[in-house]
């Protein structure tokens, strides 16, 4: 997996290439704090080259919503594929985080 920062105003997208799961979950989550140290009140993830989120993956994202919730920010879901959406679905974290 690798990770590209892109900020637009106070907007952190932050885009996922490749899988995400327990081995490069940890690496995900600093990208996000750091994004927040910055400033930044919306970080949206851009999954358009992700097609595999294990449970730990998941776990990291539930993870990082609270800690954005509590900083006054809003964490986006963005570009997951239709295998990934039903799992947000099925998973009922639909709910949980906003998806584009």
């Amino acid at each position: 997996m690798s990770i590209q920062l892109a900020r637009r105003s106070d907007t952190a997208v932050i885009s996922v290439h490749g899988p995400l799961f327990a081995g490069n979950r940890q690496e995900l989550k600093q990208v996000v704090l750091d994004a927040l140290d910055e400033g930044h009140q919306t970080v949206l993830i851009d999954f358009s080259d992700t097609g595999y989120i294990d449970s730990s993956g998941l776990g990291v994202l539930i993870s990082l919503s609270k800690k954005i919730r509590e900083r006054g920010a809003e964490l986006r879901l963005a570009n997951l594929n239709a295998d990934l959406r039903t799992l947000f679905e099925r998973t009922k974290l639909d709910a949980l985080f906003q998806l584009e």
